[in-house]
């Protein structure tokens, strides 16, 4: 239900980041915009945890309304009005802008690219912590220092791969991506009781894959849609990596089951479905950087 109203502020930032920024700049920005997720994980859990163990649960969502009203008052302040796309010939109505947006032919493989990357990585997610701390045996109170130490790393991997995608190319890197997270998923979830320090190190590596998926496939996304439609397709595009993902978890839900003793059967046959996915988004991203060269090659002419 969330995935059918997503799709607003992540849309907008990165309709900016197209509008801003050449293809030969985007991922090292993208690069840069995971970071920030990555960073307000590692910063947003131990804060909203203090918060609340210290005075209310209350407390957190009104860090939560400090922070936007602050964050409100910099864009009036210090960004620039990006509106030169305004100026473009395109349709007033919001609604038949969007039904023409999805009705684009030429969009559905960056859709269905979109929606098979978030699917795979929700399919783990929402059991993994589950999953380390019954069967990998991690105590329940490490858990944190792996998300933390895993966190951490991210705030390092996203300029790194961002400016491997700019420097080696998008489809290259997401080709080593891609390689890398079939690897790590496969050990990742044939893992039996392994050490706090394995269990860091496997989910760094997994995080190491996941960005070096993610940051060159948005980058390449974002050279697809015309300049008039680059808000809606991107608010499309989120929208759809949300209930992609929630459908994801449903269907991990149908597949795994729990044991008496609280450990995760059928958990491996979860990864096998993300390396299938995987193998098929690689394929499927294959034609969407020839689709974009093709385009990049009629405006060269």
């Amino acid at each position: 239900m969330t995935g059918l109203f997503a799709g607003v502020i992540g849309s907008v930032v990165l309709a900016i980041i197209t509008d801003l920024f050449p293809l030969h700049q985007r991922g090292r920005v993208m690069g840069f915009v995971q970071t920030a997720f990555a960073a307000s994980q590692v910063l947003g859990i131990p804060a909203g945890l203090f918060l609340a163990n210290h005075w209310s649960w209350h407390v957190s969502f009104g860090a939560i309304v400090g922070l936007s009203i602050v964050a409100i008052a910099a864009i009036l302040l210090v960004m620039q009005p990006v509106n030169a796309h305004l100026r473009l010939k395109q349709d007033r109505n919001a609604f038949r802008h969007l039904i023409a947006t999805i009705g684009q032919p030429r969009y559905t493989l960056a859709f269905a690219v979109t929606t098979l990357l978030s699917t795979g990585g929700f399919m783990l997610m929402p059991f993994g912590s589950a999953f380390t701390v019954h069967n990998l045996g991690i105590d329940i109170l490490h858990l944190p220092t792996i998300y933390l130490v895993s966190g951490v790393f991210s705030i390092f991997i996203g300029p790194l791969v961002g400016r491997a995608s700019d420097t080696f190319g998008k489809f290259p890197t997401f080709m080593f991506g891609s390689a890398v997270s079939v690897v790590m998923v496969l050990i990742y979830t044939h893992l039996g009781h392994v050490s706090l320090t394995t269990a860091i190190i496997v989910n760094v590596l997994m995080f190491v894959g996941i960005f070096s998926r993610m940051i060159p496939s948005q980058a390449l996304i974002s050279a697809i849609p015309d300049a008039s439609q680059r808000g809606s397709f991107s608010a499309v595009s989120a929208s759809l990596q949300q209930l992609s993902g929630g459908l994801g978890s449903v269907f991990a839900a149908a597949i795994i089951a729990q044991n008496p003793d609280g450990t995760l059967r059928h958990f491996d046959w979860l990864g096998y479905v993300v390396v299938a996915t995987s193998i098929l988004s690689l394929i499927m991203m294959y034609f969407v950087q020839k689709s974009v060269a093709g385009q990049a090659a009629k405006h060269m002419v």
